[in-house]
């Protein structure tokens, strides 16, 4: 036994390297072929690198910047118009937006809409319920009109109009049961909300971040990796307006959480046209009669 160990020992790795024959042969009934030494292995000689500039300069990434304090904020100005943020933290207190959030979490029909994409069927990450008298129509799908105010919700939509300026006759009302609940990047940017319109966003319940990116030029073929971003806490009783070029030149979403959050409201005022006087108006002057 001892004798085979050792048979083993030598043939294996405390084997010595094999001897070729003098001119590289390997032996009889072998190709004879002389050892060439190959680019890039080790022992074949000193190695020349050349560095390229690269075909486009270096660019940082932009840093991300959060706005959380109340005021008017002009995000950016182009040819399309200036894009402006109105961030109204505490528009409810304490107290109204505690009893409207479980009035409305318990008393509103929620359900979960089914969006289409390049003809595929999916669910929301999130419950909906919508308010207007005419349809809104997003991702393939259409909610039809529902004239059945909430009483709670006419009472928010007075104090919206009156905070902002603006008069709004619809609502899309968001229910994020958790942090797994979500919207992607997107605008609000449908034919039937007319040019710059004006959204009304009201959060009520656990605190999500409101993402805000800016739309790529025309020279960065679709590449979102350089543009602007932004990041807005929405906590309880905060109301945002998202006014001007807004809708044209970003794109927001609320992303999903991998820790723990509670359930979520957004209420998301904004006013809707009819077919005819939508044709009619982009045929004028491009005003719209959502700003009072």
């Amino acid at each position: 036994m001892g004798d085979k160990r050792q048979r083993a020992r030598v043939q294996g790795s405390w084997a010595k390297s094999a001897q070729l024959p003098k001119g590289g042969a390997r032996g009889r009934g072998e190709d004879s072929v002389a050892c060439q030494p190959r680019a890039g292995c080790w022992g074949t000689g000193p190695q020349t690198f050349e560095f390229h500039q690269p075909a486009k300069p270096l660019r940082e990434i932009p840093v991300e910047k959060v706005i959380e304090h109340a005021g008017e904020y002009q995000i950016s100005q182009g040819p399309t118009g200036v894009s402006r943020l109105r961030l109204v933290p505490g528009f409810l207190s304490q107290e109204e937006a505690d009893w409207m959030f479980s009035k409305l979490l318990a008393e509103l029909p929620w359900s979960q809409k089914t969006n289409f994409k390049q003809g595929q069927a999916y669910e929301e990450p999130r419950l909906t319920c919508w308010f207007g008298e005419l349809p809104y129509t997003y991702s393939n799908s259409t909610l039809q009109p529902n004239s059945q105010w909430h009483p709670v919700l006419v009472q928010l939509r007075e104090a919206v109009e009156q905070a902002s300026g603006c008069s709004f006759n619809s609502l899309l009302c968001n229910l994020y049961r958790d942090g797994k609940d979500s919207i992607a990047w997107h605008s609000d940017s449908e034919v039937s909300l007319g040019p710059e319109p004006v959204i009304a966003s009201l959060s009520l319940g656990d605190t999500r971040c409101f993402s805000l990116r800016k739309q790529p030029g025309p020279e960065e073929d679709g590449d979102y990796t350089y543009v602007e971003r932004l990041r807005i806490p929405l906590p309880h009783g905060t109301l945002l307006l998202m006014e001007g070029a807004t809708q044209e030149d970003w794109q927001h979403q609320v992303a999903k959480e991998y820790h723990d959050r509670g359930p979520r409201i957004n209420l998301t005022f904004r006013t809707i046209y009819p077919e005819p006087a939508r044709a009619k108006q982009t045929q004028s002057d491009g005003q719209w009669g959502g700003q009072r």
